[in-house]
């Protein structure tokens, strides 16, 4: 009983620090009926360039977010008419605004500046409910970066993608470099980043950056919202499970890969929800599964 009141307790004050808001997103729930809560990239005149408030309130909202139960899938979109501008120039991540005194300390400063913004856009990934990405308009740069950690990408047919960082004369290191190749394969992302041309929604679906392209902002929001409700609708222990095995065997063997699902299956298919489905596709009707 004292464990059951302990969560109820770090559940309502998740909801509640996510009821106060945020400076650089706006995170909503937009169907009190379904599982699906929006967060919002929300700096629309800077066209959503990422802030140090903004690497400081995305992994906030995606850990309150993986502890709240009502919340079984995330749609990440952004406010005006493009997705991201990559980031905002004189933040943490800007050389330029690194100030005189001992060039070591100050490249150490740099380098645990990029960490942990490199650790605020991986929080998107290690959030164990599924993120679905909603990108309309431009996504530049550290955009590309912020959609790389997303479970599942979506567009619409004016997006555009770029990694401007080469013509910046400086590496990507916020995570494309790492994530594109097992997204797009190496030849891919060797072409977007060392070029550091802009490719269309089409492109970016060809190569598989995008899942899918709708034809316009208002399809795209109805879409993604429908794909996020669907995953919502399945089994929360199934789809963080499935979740977490992707996010493993993309970095180990397929031995090691088989090795680790049949041990999380080992204890995850004891569930209440597997005897649910089970009971409920012999009986013909759609199953409900259990709360987390």
């Amino acid at each position: 009983m004292a464990g059951d009141r302990d969560a109820s307790d770090a559940t309502a004050a998740a909801e509640a620090e996510l009821r106060a808001g945020f400076e650089t997103l706006a995170v909503t729930r937009p169907d009190p009926s379904a599982g699906v809560y929006e967060v919002r990239l929300n700096r629309p005149a800077q066209r959503n360039a990422l802030s140090p408030a903004a690497f400081a309130e995305i992994p906030r909202a995606m850990s309150l977010l993986d502890r709240i139960p009502t919340a079984r899938a995330v749609v990440l979109s952004a406010a005006g008419p493009h997705f991201c501008a990559g980031i905002e120039l004189g933040g943490p991540g800007d050389p330029l605004a690194a100030g005189a005194g001992d060039p070591v300390a100050a490249a150490e400063a740099l380098r645990r500046a990029v960490l942990d913004m490199q650790g605020a856009l991986t929080a998107i990934e290690r959030c164990r409910k599924p993120v679905v990405a909603a990108v309309h308009g431009a996504c530049v740069g550290g955009g590309v970066d912020v959609v790389a950690a997303c479970d599942i990408r979506c567009c619409s047919r004016d997006a555009t993608f770029v990694l401007k960082e080469v013509d910046m004369a400086i590496v990507a290191d916020l995570g494309a470099l790492q994530r594109l190749p097992r997204i797009v394969g190496y030849g891919n992302a060797a072409d977007l980043a060392l070029t550091g041309r802009k490719i269309t929604a089409m492109e970016a679906k060809e190569m598989g950056l995008v899942t899918r392209v709708f034809d316009s902002k208002k399809e795209l929001d109805a879409g993604v919202a429908k794909i996020a409700k669907e995953i919502a609708e399945k089994s929360a222990w199934a789809v963080m499970g499935t979740k977490a095995v992707l996010l493993r065997s993309r970095d180990v063997t397929v031995e090691q890969g088989l090795e680790h699902v049949a041990t999380w299956n080992a204890g995850m298919m004891r569930s209440n929800d597997l005897k649910e489905a089970i009971r409920a596709f012999l009986e013909k009707r759609k199953p409900v599964f259990s709360k987390l």
